[in-house]
């Protein structure tokens, strides 16, 4: 049987296509294996005392840039004094 070119074409990107598919399928498996490792850790920190709602903004904030955060802090003093929150 001859196999014409875009039949060898179709297969090699067919192999291609499914070795993409099967990392993305590995990197999911590892990212819900460190998810699980997250949740043992927030769960530890908690039977420890510590308020892991406050852990996850810290988390949050150091991502960020220190500017951006300072411009957020100004902007929300200003809305609470303008509420009498303050």
């Amino acid at each position: 049987m001859n196999e014409t070119s875009s039949d060898t074409s179709y297969r090699v990107t067919a192999d291609e296509l499914r070795q993409f598919i099967e990392r993305i399928e590995r990197l999911d498996a590892e990212k819900k294996d460190l998810a699980e490792a997250q949740k043992e850790v927030m769960a530890e920190a908690k039977g420890r005392g510590y308020d892991t709602k406050v852990m996850r903004k810290l988390i949050a904030l150091r991502k960020r840039d220190a500017q951006d955060i300072a411009e957020e802090e100004a902007v929300l003093e200003m809305y609470k004094e303008a509420l009498g929150m303050s």
